[in-house]
């Protein structure tokens, strides 16, 4: 079924798109049964035990440029594999030895490099040359990338699916996958332990719903802030006459756009983990909202709303109801992807991972 393919894919992806794809991050799963029920499934990495506030603070209280996002001290304790057999133990029909095979005979016989996978290795070739792993399994023996239609070929990561398909999960969180990540985090500055992993849990959620123009949405909860914010936009464009202002006309790209930025602005402040913080979700979810955002475009005259004008919350969520009240814009990166499986007897599956 659609379950048993989307675990089968996102161990594939973990091969053929490594910039994305993977079994060492997290994710998202929302999953539609054929019965109508709708589900969704939190496996993002989690804060290794040892994480503290000030890890990525340098002695004078400043940011460590990129501390966070390269390196053995910005991995969380990943979730992805609990997350594949979470899914299929529940949901699925086939066995997970089965379904990673591919994925095995991807790694150890190679796949094709796509243009564009080799644009991103060589944008990531100063990251590459910083560990002696990722020299030895992205460069060439010469220190040059992979070029478009080279093979690449990954044993080690083989290895590493076939002992997930001998001893499932428990091979990556108890067993001697385990033990690499824990040795290699100890000496290379990482904090992941064994105990982290051990104590992995993923989390079964409620998903977001909306509705648009008589369509249901269903969506992913946060901490994932897409499926808020997706349907907070749609909620957004609902007030717009889009058939009269013309599909891709400036003025529907206009109100799309300016819809948007002003769930960007909500995102960076109002959205967090619900399991640490209260979030205004019922507000940022509501049709009143939406109008207001709506009305607030159209008094512009058509005109884009100056940066510094767009206010998160409108003033109508409390400045107290803030999680990040100075956050600022951040570039996105290009290490996430999404899928998406349906089935012929109902079933449908829309993954997003990291």
């Amino acid at each position: 079924n659609a379950i048993d393919a989307a675990v089968a894919v996102g161990y594939a992806l973990a091969v053929t798109h490594p910039a994305a794809g993977n079994i060492g991050g997290g994710g998202f799963a929302i999953i539609h049964l054929a019965n109508g029920e709708n589900i969704a499934l939190d496996f993002r990495e989690s804060a290794p035990l040892a994480a503290t506030r000030d890890m990525y603070l340098d002695n004078n209280g400043n940011v460590i440029p990129n501390a966070s996002i390269i390196g053995h001290l910005a991995a969380g304790v990943p979730g992805t594999v609990k997350g594949m057999s979470a899914m299929l133990d529940k949901y699925g029909t086939k066995k997970l030895a089965e379904l990673i095979q591919p994925a095995i005979d991807l790694a150890e016989n190679g796949f094709v490099i796509t243009d564009r996978q080799a644009e991103t290795m060589l944008e990531a070739k100063e990251h590459f040359e910083r560990f002696a792993s990722s020299r030895r399994y992205f460069l060439k023996k010469d220190g040059s990338t992979y070029k478009g239609g080279d093979t690449l070929v990954q044993k080690d990561l083989a290895k590493t699916l076939r002992l997930i398909q001998k001893d499932g999960e428990s091979a990556f969180y108890q067993g001697k996958i385990a033990d690499i990540i824990a040795e290699d985090m100890k000496n290379n500055g990482g904090i992941i332990t064994k105990q982290d992993l051990a104590q992995y849990k993923v989390i079964w959620r409620k998903p977001v719903k909306g509705t648009y123009r008589g369509y249901e949405i269903i969506s992913m909860s946060p901490p994932s802030s897409g499926g808020t914010h997706i349907i907070q936009i749609l909620n957004t464009m609902e007030n717009a006459n889009i058939k009269a202002l013309g599909f891709s006309s400036s003025q529907t790209i206009h109100l799309m756009v300016e819809a948007m930025r002003q769930a960007y602005a909500d995102r960076a402040v109002f959205m967090g983990d619900p399991d640490f913080f209260s979030i205004p979700l019922d507000t940022l979810l509501s049709k009143e909202y939406a109008k207001k955002i709506y009305d607030n475009i159209k008094k512009n005259n058509n005109k884009a709303i100056p940066s510094k004008q767009i206010k998160a919350g409108l003033g109508i969520i409390k400045e107290g109801q803030a999680i990040n009240p100075n956050a600022k814009g951040f570039k996105e990166g290009n290490h996430t992807t999404h899928y998406s499986v349906a089935d012929k007897w109902g079933n449908a599956v829309s993954v997003t991972y990291t």
